[in-house]
């Protein structure tokens, strides 16, 4: 009876693993996911729910995520419609204790100036380092308030990570300058490009899905008046999400008539470590790069 029970309870014990030490930290996508990393550093163990190259309007969570969600420290979440998919986890989490941080409700919100969101709030504010810091000092504040989690070291990383951030923004602003006015016009998969348009004077011609989420599709008379916003404004280059496919890009590419180029950029998610956008901070950089060199004449 003793060996059994032992032989019980060692089983027991390996079907339930102890929880890794520390706080418990689940972030919905792997763009914040990254920054929640860099400000927590080794003080926080850190899930992140969205894989890299997923779509951020259409993934969801396995059962298990969605009870870690519960248990959490903190879940970190982007909000403002993004995360379509996963907005009844998050009501589940929030019922069941866990403190959460919107990141989308501590930013300036931009509304959709285009498209048949416009005039809603556009949950695409990664797109503006400048908005990053405002997540960058919710996310200290929040972390703070777990217990365990060294203050200091939680204050210098958000400190260092602030200077990053704010040499990532310089750099962008130098780079998009240097592109003459009539450049600096956009068209993208869809809309998300609202906050940097914002931030660095660019004006959006249009998005072969003409909304906010991926999830909707356009219409023929869709594209026939988008091919002729292209060819009005003279645009080089349609910038094409790197989850998304790019057929109805290339598709209206041919449809405007006009030699345009087709660029993939990392808009939505980061990639793996061995991709060129592994961290929000090489995804911007490498995102300006492309868009310097498919806008410059």
């Amino acid at each position: 009876m003793a060996l059994a029970a032992a032989v019980a309870l060692a089983v027991s014990g390996c079907s339930q693993p102890a929880a890794p030490p520390g706080a418990q930290i689940v972030v919905t996508t792997n763009i914040l996911g990254d920054v929640v990393r860099q400000v927590l550093g080794d003080q926080a163990t850190v899930t992140t729910l969205m894989q890299p190259g997923a779509d951020p309007h259409s993934f969801d969570v396995s059962a298990q995520q969605a009870a870690l969600m519960g248990r959490a420290d903190l879940v970190v979440s982007n909000g403002l419609g993004l995360e379509e998919g996963l907005a009844h986890h998050l009501d589940r989490a929030a019922s069941a204790g866990a403190p959460m941080l919107v990141a989308g409700d501590v930013v300036d919100v931009v509304p959709y100036s285009a498209g048949d969101a416009e005039g809603s709030p556009d949950p695409h504010f990664w797109t503006d380092p400048a908005a990053m810091l405002d997540v960058v000092n919710a996310i200290e504040g929040a972390a703070g308030r777990i217990e365990g989690v060294d203050a200091g070291k939680l204050a210098a990383n958000a400190s260092s990570y602030r200077a990053e951030l704010a040499e990532l923004d310089a750099g962008m602003a130098a780079a998009f300058a240097a592109l003459p006015r009539e450049r600096r016009a956009l068209v993208t998969n869809h809309h998300v490009f609202g906050y940097l348009a914002d931030r660095f004077d660019f004006r959006i011609i249009g998005a072969v899905i003409p909304g906010g989420t991926t999830l909707a599709a356009p219409s023929a008379a869709d594209l026939h008046q988008l091919s002729g916003a292209i060819t009005s404004a003279g645009v080089p280059t349609i910038f094409a999400d790197s989850s998304q496919p790019d057929r109805l890009v290339q598709v209206l590419a041919k449809e405007a008539g006009l030699q345009v180029q087709v660029s993939e950029l990392f808009t939505e998610s980061l990639t793996g470590p061995d991709g060129e956008a592994p961290t929000y901070v090489d995804m911007m950089r490498t995102n300006t790069q492309r868009i310097v060199q498919g806008l410059a004449p």
